[in-house]
């Protein structure tokens, strides 16, 4: 049995992680509440302009194509993968490595593949084992639309100037604080609304002309839905890095009682030996 020292010193040592663990799971709860509403405030608004665009995509003469919703035979392909910049936040970065390595093995095994990392720790991974074209770090600092818009305008050149053929983005989509689903959704090209149930209960009125409205939309669209991407993985992180300290803090409490009861067992039994060893010493006096 270690000596009381020892777990005196681990008794400390396993305090003070937990009091660690403790504030990161409030920090995170805090960042989580604004970080959850702003992305429960912005899915209606993406999710209805994605259902206009291919509403609207679709319904345009065929004589008349957008670049974005060229089709092509898939040769090269963009995988914009979005992680985080810290850890701490228990399968979130991993889930995703595996998702894109996963995908890039299988489904695009004999295809020309490159990457665009969001986040440092997806990129630290994938780096060394597949083709990273560019690596974004700086975007969780301050997370705009402005700073998604200037990604999505270089990937959007990329693809009109046929440098790839499809293109799409892998991320967590936040479900609840301890939920977190990899997702996998299509960019480019944007593929058009073909129902027909849909297409003949929907009744619009263009001013200009269609046209022109869609080829305006577009890439408005393409940018909201990187932005929704990075918003919904951002809330992600905090809800993961949340539940993942609250377990690493539930343990730490459970590990310090079992120590405590250790230190009270050991210390009981050394000063039952002593008592022991008085009784003996009065006895052989005695004797």
């Amino acid at each position: 049995m270690a000596n009381l020292k020892e777990i005196r010193n681990r008794i400390a040592s396993v305090s003070s992680t937990m009091q660690i663990t403790s504030a990161m799971k409030m920090v995170s709860a805090a960042k989580l509440k604004k970080a959850q509403d702003a992305i429960t405030a912005m899915r209606p608004y993406s999710d209805k302009l994605t259902e206009l665009i291919q509403n609207l995509s679709g319904s345009i003469d065929g004589d008349t194509q957008n670049p974005f919703t060229e089709q092509r035979p898939v040769q090269n392909v963009l995988i914009i993968v979005i992680t985080s910049n810290r850890g701490l936040c228990g399968g979130f970065n991993s889930n995703i490595v595996k998702e894109v390595s996963k995908k890039i093995k299988t489904e695009y095994a004999n295809k020309n593949v490159n990457l665009i990392t969001l986040g440092k720790k997806g990129n630290d991974i994938l780096q060394k084992s597949f083709t990273v074209a560019t690596n974004n770090n700086e975007i969780f600092d301050e997370l705009t639309f402005s700073n998604a818009s200037d990604i999505a305008d270089a990937f959007m050149e990329a693809f009109t100037n046929k440098q790839y053929d499809t293109i799409e983005v892998v991320y967590n989509r936040f479900k609840n604080a301890a939920t977190q689903i990899v997702t996998t959704e299509p960019l480019l090209p944007i593929v058009s609304e073909s129902d027909e149930e849909v297409a003949s209960d929907t009744d619009y009125i263009f001013e200009p002309t269609q046209e022109d409205i869609v080829n305006e939309l577009l890439p408005k669209s393409i940018k909201m839905q990187l932005f929704k991407a990075l918003r919904d993985s951002f809330a992600s992180e905090h809800g993961a890095r949340m539940t993942a300290m609250h377990k690493a803090t539930d343990n730490a409490t459970e590990l310090r009682d079992q120590l405590k009861l250790t230190y009270n067992q050991a210390r009981q039994a050394s000063i039952t030996n002593e008592i022991l060893e008085i009784v003996g010493g009065a006895e052989a006096l005695n004797s």
